[in-house]
């Protein structure tokens, strides 16, 4: 790809793929997410008399890393420091992934309850990139993002995934490191050059800037949009609808491959446990 083309939504039409992020992006368990970190750091800090949590600790502490990341960095916010204990930690356990199990305890309670619709301008976005012949990757921090995929009926979109399972699995450092964004390219047959990256939260836009890919696209759900810019996103929308027609713009003469429509082996996919 020339070096020298404008770093706008215009190069969307001239990059060989998209590596989503999930939470915010295709769907909206961001919020869930935040309702669920939420109900954990709230009763954790008022038994320990510590300050309330917020919303603004969501964003600057928990927002896109990966959950016993997000665990860690919140207490440390706050001057506690517990150990840092096991996978298979009970959910009533006082040590980092204790209370991060805790918290996956309580999403995937409301996510079997309420299931999760996409965002309808993602859905646009994404099959009009797939009909195009855009190779598409789904990277996310959750290990959650096999079944919410499922939830939301979006699991055969993709032909890679690198979730947190994936991640801890294979010893692959998470957002805002650039490396899971990397081995997606990886998987895809691709570089970082070749790639877009799609994020809402301020760490993944810093993985993506870290990891020169050929775009950033930063979605604001709510993180800001001078946030998402500041942090390396080359562009900013409110909603992917806005940027279907960019997809295309040079290819104009495609003709959508049709093996793109299936996911070709599910040996570059891993379950991520609920």
């Amino acid at each position: 790809m020339a070096s020298t083309l404008p770093r706008d939504a215009s190069r969307l039409g001239e990059l060989d793929a998209l590596l989503f992020d999930l939470d915010g992006v295709l769907t909206p368990t961001a919020e869930v997410h935040m309702r669920a970190w939420s109900r954990l750091f709230n009763d954790y800090f008022d038994a320990h008399g510590l300050a309330p949590y917020t919303d603004a600790d969501y964003f600057e502490h928990v927002d896109g890393r990966p959950r016993y990341d997000g665990v860690r960095a919140m207490l440390a916010a706050r001057g506690v420091v517990l150990p840092e204990g096991a996978d298979d930690d009970s959910a009533d356990t006082e040590t980092v992934r204790g209370l991060g199990n805790r918290k996956n305890a309580v999403f995937a309670a409301e996510l079997d309850e309420n299931g999760v619709e996409p965002y309808p301008g993602s859905v646009e976005f994404l099959d009009r990139a797939i009909a195009l012949g855009v190779k598409v990757a789904v990277v996310s921090s959750s290990r959650n993002a096999v079944p919410v995929l499922v939830a939301a009926g979006l699991r055969d979109r993709f032909d890679v995934i690198v979730d947190g399972a994936v991640a801890a699995a294979e010893g692959i450092v998470g957002k805002p490191a650039p490396d899971t964004y990397l081995e997606g390219a990886r998987r895809l047959g691709l570089t970082a050059a070749d790639c877009v990256v799609v994020e809402d939260a301020t760490s993944g836009v810093e993985a993506g800037r870290a990891g020169s890919f050929g775009l950033v696209l930063g979605v604001d759900r709510g993180t800001g949009r001078d946030a998402l810019l500041r942090s390396g996103a080359d562009v900013v929308v409110d909603d992917l609808r806005e940027v279907v027609a960019a997809l295309g713009s040079a290819r104009a003469s495609s003709t959508p491959d049709p093996a793109r429509t299936t996911p070709t082996s599910s040996t570059e996919t891993a379950e991520a446990q609920p």
